[in-house]
């Protein structure tokens, strides 16, 4: 269903409820009205007829031949009246005794005597309304007693020209509701067009603007303040689309670019070792030791690149991990690699919220860039302290010139690029680090060498009160609770 004709339809069924429940009201206050004046015109009725029993009869009247005729009946001084036809302007009336009779004279249609009629002409006291249908007229009676002739006094009036006068009344309501919801309904289509109008004009503008996604157009951001708001947070989106577009082209460009040489040089000495009988044994093993390290840059670069490529979701933040374990474990694998550095670790117990796999690797390329720095025989100092993880190297520091590029993807500076790598290990630190609220920042220490400090987002004192988890290093568990509260 469209959004005009949603808008419609609304707008109908609200006139309708409000219709309907104005009709009703009136249809009960009129029918509560016309019943209270039958009441009265009822109540009437009886006090005169009493009154005239009392007298000693009214002009017209007729003795009873019966039960109760001749001066007898219910009391010793009643006098039996005759009653109209039903349906007659003075209403239809009888006398009903004790035991049931009806004492009066009519034209043999008698009113029902029920139960409580019987009650109050024993009684004799009180009163009530009730309705029936006496020979198929609808009626009110009035039951009252008559404390004078010891009986109950029943009086009925028809209801033929109320309940006429109320079945006008619904149907003229039920005419207007229905008029009032078709009116509402077309109002509401006109309505509804004029006020998505503008809405219609900017889904045919964000139509012509997304049609090319090489360099979207912005929506200007003008109209009323709710297509303001709607066209500022559309342009936000394509901002974001396009710098991630960008991004991944730019990555592809530059992966493009640093896979060309490795993948020429192993393809040369591919081509050079398929000729390995015309070479000396001792060219053969160098060339195949030097096929093998070029293989293993090659899928470090791949991984790599596949590892910036991925995109950092609120998901991956979500597990809680032991920095400090994680530290340790990277330096205890640097040391591996090179026996001959020495490391001065201060590492406090640490928690963050993280991605225990791209953790690992961001703190493990921190250490091994600065061991790719440091003297055979230098030292590297680790610190972790309230959060933050810093790597310092006693190595030849950063070029000023460098300072800006140092995060960036495939940088190398003049100095690095004789070393092996790809110039994405800074690049995954600063990626990790703020894929989880953190940041990343390098700079020359004072005393020479140069500092690397991270941090990964929130921290918090530990260690978990809950057992490994997974076979991974210093990785516990998510405690139950908020994540984002420090255990």
């Amino acid at each position: 269903m469209s959004l005009r004709a949603r808008i419609a339809l609304a707008a109908a069924l609200a006139v309708a409820v409000v219709a309907v429940g104005l009709g009703t009201v009136g249809y009960l206050v009129n029918r509560a009205n016309l019943t209270d004046q039958i009441h009265s015109q009822l109540r009437e009725r009886a006090a005169t007829l009493m009154s005239s029993t009392r007298d000693g009869g009214h002009d017209g009247g007729r003795g009873h031949d019966g039960p109760a005729g001749a001066g007898g009946g219910c009391g010793s001084s009643a006098v039996h009246l005759t009653s109209p036809e039903l349906g007659g302007a003075p209403g239809y009336f009888q006398s009903v005794c004790a035991d049931g009779s009806v004492v009066a004279e009519h034209d043999g249609t008698e009113l029902p005597v029920t139960a409580d009629v019987l009650r109050v002409a024993a009684s004799p006291r009180g009163s009530f309304f009730f309705t029936a249908y006496v020979a198929h007229v609808h009626v009110e009676i009035l039951t009252v007693a008559d404390l004078r002739d010891q009986n109950a006094l029943e009086v009925a009036l028809p209801l033929t020209a109320m309940d006429a006068t109320l079945r006008s009344l619904l149907a003229t309501y039920l005419i207007l509701a229905a008029v009032g919801a078709g009116l509402a309904g077309a109002a509401g289509l006109l309505i509804a067009r004029g006020a998505i109008a503008p809405l219609r004009r900017f889904s045919e503008k964000t139509e012509s603007v997304t049609s090319a996604l090489q360099r979207p157009r912005r929506l200007e951001e003008t109209g009323a303040h709710e297509f303001k708001r709607l066209a500022a947070s559309f342009n936000q989106t394509l901002d974001a689309l396009e710098h991630s577009v960008d991004a991944q082209r730019q990555l592809i460009a530059d992966a493009s670019h640093e896979l060309r040489t490795p993948i020429a040089s192993l393809r040369s000495d591919i081509e050079i070792f398929l000729q390995r009988d015309r070479l000396p044994p001792d060219e053969r093993i160098a060339l195949q030791a030097a096929i093998v390290a070029e293989l293993d840059d090659l899928t470090k670069l791949v991984s790599d690149v596949v590892e910036l490529a991925r995109d950092a979701g609120s998901a991956d933040c979500l597990e809680a991990v032991d920095l400090d374990g994680v530290v340790s474990d990277a330096v205890e694998r640097t040391r591996r690699r090179a026996p001959n550095l020495r490391f001065a670790v201060d590492v406090e117990p640490t928690v963050v919220f993280h991605h225990p796999d791209r953790l690992g690797r961001a703190v493990l390329n921190i250490i091994d860039n600065a061991r790719k720095w440091s003297r055979a025989d230098g030292e590297i100092e680790v610190t972790l302290r309230d959060g933050t993880l810093a790597v310092r190297d006693h190595g030849p520091g950063f070029d000023e010139s460098d300072m800006a590029h140092l995060f960036d993807r495939f940088f190398r500076s003049a100095g690095a690029r004789g070393m092996p790598g790809s110039g994405l290990g800074l690049a995954i630190v600063k990626q990790a680090a703020e894929a989880c609220g953190g940041w990343a920042e390098a700079f020359n220490a004072p005393g020479g060498g140069a500092v690397i400090r991270v941090s990964f987002g929130i921290a918090g004192p530990g260690p978990l009160p809950t057992t490994v988890g997974r076979g991974v290093p210093g990785v516990r568990p998510t405690p139950l609770g908020d994540p984002l509260e420090s255990p």
